[in-house]
Formats: C-alpha cells, structure tokens, sequence
C-alpha cells in the first residue's frame, strides 16, 4: 500500500539532508539484521550527502551495532530519545529520567496481584537491564537485544537511581492495551511520556522524552535545519512524533493502520526492504 498526501508535494528529496531511521520493524525485521537492499540505500543516500541517524526505543548498547553498521556519524539517539550519546567521543547530550517517586508508583501498579504474574517489568539505568526474574518474555527480549539482564528479585533495591525507561512486557496485547489506558488516565501528558514500541511492550519515559524530540534536537541544536530538510522512517506508535514532526514522514507497510494514517507515504513492510524503496523514491530518484 502507497499513498501520498498533497503536503509531501511541496517537499522534494534534494530539501532533504538528514534521515532518521528506526530499528526494529523498520530497517530490522525477524532477521535481527539489516538487509543489503537497505544498507545500499543508506549509504547511497549518505554519498548524496544526507546525514543519517537512529532513533530507537532500544538501549543505547543494544543499539550501537546498527548505528555502526550503517555508518552514521551523528549522536545516537536510544530509549526513544531519552538517552543521546555520539559513540565517536562517548558524549552524552541528553539523558532524561524517569523521576524515582514516579518508577515507584509505576512498580506499585505493576505489582498490584492482578498484574503481577501477567508482566516482565524492566527498569533501564545507566544503560544496564534489571529486571524482578527472568521471565520467558526477558529472555527472548535480551537475546534479540544482546543484552544481558540482572535479576535483583525487588527492584526498589535499584531506584537509588532514576530509571532511562521503564517497560512492561506481555503476550496477551489486551493487557498491554488497558495498562496503556488505565495509565494515560492516572498521568497526565506532562508527567510522563507513555506508548508502545511493539504490540506487547508499554513504554514509560521522562514526559520531555518522544523521538519528535529527539530528531529536532539533531536537525535543529545540531546541524543547523528545519523541519522540512528531515526525512524520518518508522513502523509504531512510538514513531508517530517523529513522523509528524518531519518534512517527510513515512511509515513501513507493517504499521498498525493509525500510524500509517498520519504518514505522508506508506513504504512496504520491513521483510520486502520497504526502507530501501522509500530512500529510493525520495532520495535517490
């Protein structure tokens, strides 16, 4: 499925000079890799001169092999934009917590006996993963992560610390869902940032955090452009600021049909390289 909208018109690919990809259902899919097909079209992008940065929900660690992988010299941008760091001089620009008192009150709620035994809590400090106990869930989120997680048993053992992100896994995506809705009733947009990466994951991070964010922070703080010389691609809810916030905002062909809606072009889905025939047709053509 394609479709274009009457304002991707006004903005043609030579407008365009960073692009910002997500990972995993946008230039990942099952494979946990990148396809030849979207690495060719990265750096073909990058020889026209187009700057090319991440912008994940994974953790920085986790997410670093792709960032290497696709050559990008800019920050990376991880934990949805919670954590900007440049791998070239280990500077971090911007770290923004989730407040103690407010992963306090989050594990209250995980842990009301009705939940307790439906999620896999993890809480992400200083870009290490603890969790409760190792569920089926962890595990086969820490093997697709490379990410080795610490089991604590509590964690309000850890929250001497404020926590980059906070996420609760689950199979079942109606629990997931009426979490994500009992939760955006008790906190208000300015107290916390709340959404999902994938259909069984619920997202916490600092209110300030989305990867609208994080993109103007590295179009605009950074280099020096606008709105309308960025080109984003993702496939989840956790995309949409950043589609909306650029010239050109495309969504992958796996999207769930609400964040297809608000993008101006729907690439294939990531199995069929759909990153690489939207770089092609905006930025290559």
């Amino acid at each position: 499925m394609h479709k274009a909208s009457a304002g991707n018109q006004a903005i043609a690919g030579e407008d365009i000079k960073l692009l910002v990809l997500d990972i995993d259902g946008t230039i990942s899919g099952q494979s946990n890799t990148l396809s030849e097909p979207v690495k060719q079209a990265i750096a073909a992008a990058q020889a026209r001169g187009i700057q090319v940065a991440i912008a994940t929900g994974r953790m920085y660690r986790s997410a670093l092999r792709f960032h290497q992988e696709i050559g990008s010299v800019l920050p990376l941008a991880a934990y949805q934009g919670a954590w900007i760091q440049d791998p070239a001089n280990q500077k971090i620009h911007r770290h923004l917590p989730v407040a103690r008192e407010v992963a306090r009150q989050l594990l209250d709620y995980f842990e009301q006996p009705q939940l307790r035994s439906l999620l896999s809590v993890h809480f992400y400090i200083n870009d290490e993963l603890y969790v409760r106990e190792l569920t089926r869930e962890t595990q086969i989120y820490a093997q697709r992560s490379g990410i080795n997680p610490i089991a604590v048993g509590d964690l309000r053992q850890v929250l001497n610390n404020e926590p980059t992100k906070i996420l609760a896994l689950c199979d079942d995506t109606d629990v997931i869902n009426e979490l994500l809705g009992n939760l955006r009733r008790q906190y208000t947009p300015a107290e916390l940032y709340l959404t999902t990466s994938v259909a069984t994951f619920f997202e916490a991070t600092n209110p300030f955090v989305n990867k609208g964010t994080a993109v103007r922070y590295l179009a605009e703080e950074l280099l020096g452009l606008q709105s309308t010389n960025v080109m984003t691609i993702g496939d989840n809810f956790n995309d949409v600021e950043m589609l909306e916030y650029a010239g050109i905002g495309v969504a992958m062909g796996n999207a769930p049909a609400a964040v297809q809606a608000i993008a101006q072009w729907v690439a294939p889905n990531v199995e069929a390289d759909g990153a690489a025939t939207a770089i092609a047709k905006f930025l290559l053509s």
